[in-house]
């Protein structure tokens, strides 16, 4: 199963081109990202880094070691995002996990408890605990996708199309990679009351409007394509609770302070190419 990555040109960081247009001062820095298959003698580290971003408050249930191990031993199917070549750390990734391939392997067992744990008694993501719940699981498709911060969110649609080319590889070669359904794993946040105003003696501030408490956002943008393709969606909260001060130590750039919550996604198998089609024309 083999392929070739491309470097896909010039991605904008930190604004478009009708906030440079409209901005004098707004400094646009034009950086070439290129694709590569996961280097297991390079990428180890950084794997592992961005998995620890990912889960979070949560990140210490799993031995995260083990899972960048796992994504590294399949090197020809998902990606990494570099900028100073191969022998660079990656700065995102997107990779495919078979949970009824793995579910014997220890790393993949914390995997499935962890979800079958998150979705029990939570209706929105009651589809999905049916499904987790049968005997053997399903072969579903684990989607594990992360990147740093600032990454431009346009490098996220020639990974799952890259993916999407990769599975299709590898069912033709008869590996396991014939999914019944997709679940993603990723995180948001809520906008809560600032603790620190509330210990202030001066009136509250007023949150933001059409800013409600509670309202649920993405730090991943193509996360609302994927849920509105989703055969179920839901947020929970991770098992390790932030700390009081927390909230408030995010909020640098706003009134509200922010609690971060894990997102998981569910996707039929034969909805997963149109959903890909939804995300690229979303963020192009």
């Amino acid at each position: 199963m083999g392929k070739r990555k491309q470097d896909l040109g010039d991605v904008p960081m930190g604004g478009t081109k009708d906030e440079e247009s409209s901005d004098d001062d707004t400094d646009m820095i034009n950086v070439d990202f290129e694709w590569f298959d996961p280097q297991p003698a390079i990428d180890f580290h950084g794997l592992k880094n961005l998995l620890r971003q990912l889960f979070d408050n949560d990140a210490q249930i799993f031995d995260l070691s083990a899972l960048a191990d796992l994504i590294l031993s399949q090197p020809t199917l998902g990606s990494t995002v570099k900028t100073d070549g191969n022998e660079s750390d990656p700065y995102a990734f997107l990779s495919v996990l078979n949970l009824q391939e793995h579910k014997d392997k220890p790393a993949v067992q914390e995997l499935i408890k962890y979800i079958t744990s998150k979705a029990a008694g939570n209706p929105s993501l009651a589809a999905l605990s049916e499904l987790v719940s049968q005997e053997p699981i399903p072969p579903i498709g684990l989607i594990l996708t992360e990147r740093v911060i600032n990454m431009p969110s346009q490098v996220i649609p020639p990974m799952y199309n890259m993916l999407l080319e990769e599975i299709a590889w590898a069912i033709q070669d008869k590996e396991p990679y014939n999914f019944s359904h997709y679940l993603i794993i990723s995180k948001g946040y809520e906008e809560i009351e600032s603790k620190l105003d509330l210990e202030e003696s001066r009136p509250q501030k007023k949150t933001k409007k059409g800013g409600a408490a509670n309202q649920r956002f993405f730090f991943h943008p193509e996360d609302e394509v994927l849920q509105r393709h989703a055969l179920c969606s839901g947020s929970y909260e991770f098992t390790h609770k932030q700390d009081d001060g927390h909230s408030d130590s995010k909020r640098a750039f706003q009134e509200l302070g922010i609690i971060t919550n894990g997102s998981m996604i569910l996707l039929e198998g034969s909805k997963f190419e149109a959903t890909v089609k939804a995300v690229q024309e979303y963020l192009q």
